[in-house]
């Protein structure tokens, strides 16, 4: 008996293998039960897959809910992972950016309330569009508010005004 080739059963993936590719398989399909409809479109799903996510709403008891993931792991194998992962990451990177954007005009809120008139010209200079007027009331407001500890609805409203502005 030579041990030099591998038998045919050796290079099949142990049982523990296949669990955790199930479970990963599992967790996909969790995270596109979890995504909104038009989120979910954008994704290359056989209509398997679409009517499996949809009988996911319709179940109650916790044990059927199990059972049924179970399925939807089992209908992900016949999926294009790879083209469901790149849409993932797409949206993931536009995500991304979007709270980018939001962490700037925040910035830009919190500047032209601390700074005032100086931020205010800078602002001005990169979006010339804004409504000026309005833009300095709602500094105002906004300070007074802190100053006086009441609830930042200025702030709230001043930070609209430059997301409309910058067209976010």
């Amino acid at each position: 008996m030579t041990f030099d080739s591998p038998s045919p059963a050796d290079e099949r993936p142990s049982k523990s293998q296949l669990k955790r590719e199930m479970h990963a398989l599992q967790a996909l399909g969790e995270k596109i039960i979890a995504m909104t409809p038009a989120e979910r479109a954008r994704l290359p799903l056989s209509d398997d897959m679409l009517a499996a996510v949809e009988e996911t709403s319709r179940i109650r008891s916790h044990e059927g809910r199990r059972r049924h993931m179970q399925y939807v792991g089992k209908v992900m194998r016949r999926e294009d992972l790879e083209a469901i992962q790149a849409v993932f990451d797409r949206i993931e990177q536009e995500s991304h950016r979007r709270d980018l954007a939001f962490q700037r005009l925040e910035q830009w809120r919190d500047r032209l309330i601390d700074e005032g008139d100086e931020a205010v010209e800078t602002f001005i200079v990169d979006y010339p569009d804004v409504d000026r007027q309005a833009l300095r009331q709602l500094i105002r407001n906004a300070r007074r508010e802190r100053d006086q500890g009441k609830p930042p609805t200025s702030s709230r409203r001043l930070f609209r005004l430059i997301r409309d502005t910058a067209k976010l």
